[in-house]
């Protein structure tokens, strides 16, 4: 019987549970057919510290070598780290992590040579689909000479090219907190700040995949107050919390306070633009008011897109951008092949921090001039009735109303965004204001709507 994938195969990845939805059997059919999408002669392939991980990067590798592809293996590494791989090496690449889910998932980000994204657009149909033929017939025939495997260490290589990025060495002495939340950033951190002026107090650096103190994903405000805690204790000048595959990073100041995604987004845009003048910028939508307005003061053009990795690297490739960052704290570097890396994005902050005296809540108070809400779920039954009852109460009135990713809904004073969650009964919502009592009102006004409707 054909397995169904619809379960497992996402817009952007492979995600499921291991080994109730898919196993390495599943994985070496994976394997298999992304060789035969990308038509590629060799690629290269990495994993975290899941329990499953490795057993799974090594079945995908032997069906990748049945159809005659040459495999890199390069073992424990963060996402970032694996798309530093296929830039450099200009190879196809596949990821083993679930990010920042739970224990007993697992899944694959996969991408072409130099890092270019592989969704459902991309390649990501055609290779469920072949996989979804094959678990029924068997696996295809072999190539007449299979695919060679070999182990190769990259972590040095990665970390000296962020360093090559990003000049630190002749910043102040800084002392910062890392929270890795038991994942990947446990293996890179350690060598990326090796030799630099940084007193590192590390948090959760074992690698384990269980997260025995806390899931790893700092976009959840309960899974930073440890590290807020620490920052406090340590009289630090600041701190980073990386989620499970440390391709995301989270920035806490001396105070203990989150800095918002969008505010490290424009400070890196500042920062690039110094470098790039007249350079574009890439935002998604639910990304402040402050970043096209630093872009714009810094002589930048800020184009807008919508949410999610696919849609920024492909607006940056098309666009010809320097830089992208996402309200998720996704940030995206040209330098970078286009692709999302946090370590290049806290280099970026421990610079800009290092380079001067004051402290990050006041180097960061620039980038950050409107109240914001924060992304907030609504569980509803039907999504498309829910927003539509919130349109028509906007509708008319002196607003304007756009429709690029779910709902925006645009004042003189405030916006807010309504989105519906591909995989879950969710709406998630967005506001900002030019002030706190604003944003409150408008927040509960949509919420209620939403609410009422579910």
């Amino acid at each position: 019987m054909t397995a169904d994938l619809s379960q497992i195969v996402k817009a952007y990845d492979v995600r499921g549970v291991v080994p109730d939805q898919w196993d390495e059997s599943l994985a070496e059919l994976f394997g298999a057919a992304f060789v035969r999408v990308t038509d590629a002669d060799a690629i290269v392939i990495g994993h975290d510290m899941r329990p499953s991980s490795p057993g799974l990067a090594d079945a995908f590798a032997r069906g990748a070598a049945r159809l005659g592809a040459d495999v890199t293996l390069i073992g424990l590494c963060s996402t970032d780290q694996l798309y530093f791989a296929s830039g450099s090496f200009d190879l196809p690449g596949a990821m083993f992590t679930a990010s920042h889910n739970p224990a007993q998932y697992n899944g694959i980000k996969m991408c072409r040579a130099g890092a270019a994204p592989v969704g459902q657009d991309t390649g990501l149909a055609e290779i469920r689909e072949l996989a979804e033929g094959w678990s029924e017939t068997g696996a295809p025939e072999a190539a007449a000479t299979p695919g060679t495997i070999t182990h190769r260490d990259t972590l040095k290589d990665y970390a000296q090219y962020l360093t090559s990025l990003v000049d630190l060495r002749t910043i102040r002495p800084l002392k910062v907190v890392v929270d890795a939340g038991n994942g990947m950033g446990g293996h890179t951190v350690p060598t990326v700040f090796e030799g630099l002026p940084l007193d590192v107090v590390p948090m959760y650096f074992e690698l384990d995949g269980t997260f025995p103190n806390h899931e790893a994903n700092p976009l959840d405000p309960k899974n930073i107050v440890d590290l807020q805690a620490r920052v406090l204790a340590e009289g630090a000048d600041l701190g980073l919390a990386f989620d499970g595959d440390a391709d995301r990073c989270f920035v806490v100041d001396e105070r203990g306070e989150p800095v918002s995604p969008s505010a490290i987004t424009a400070l890196v845009a500042a920062r690039e633009l110094a470098k790039h003048p007249g350079g574009t910028i890439i935002h998604n939508l639910i990304t402040s008011w402050s970043v096209p307005e630093v872009v714009r003061e810094q002589g930048g053009e800020p184009v807008r897109t919508r949410v999610g990795h696919s849609f920024i690297k492909e607006e940056m490739a098309k666009t010809g951008a320097i830089f992208g960052g996402e309200h998720s704290a996704h940030y995206y570097f040209k330098d970078f092949w286009n692709a999302d890396t946090g370590m290049l994005a806290a280099l970026h902050v421990l610079a800009a921090l290092g380079g001067q005296e004051g402290t990050l809540s006041a180097l960061v108070a620039a980038y950050d001039r409107y109240a914001s809400s924060g992304e907030i779920n609504s569980t509803v039954a039907d999504q498309k009735a829910s927003a539509a009852e919130v349109r028509a109460a906007y509708e008319g009135g002196d607003v304007t109303l756009d429709d690029l990713d779910g709902l925006t809904v645009t004042a003189a004073d405030w916006w807010f965004n309504l989105r519906a969650s591909n995989t879950e009964p969710l709406l998630r919502l967005n506001v900002e204001a030019r002030d706190r009592a604003t944003m409150e009102r408008i927040r509960d006004e949509v919420l209620a709507l939403v609410r009422t409707a579910a």
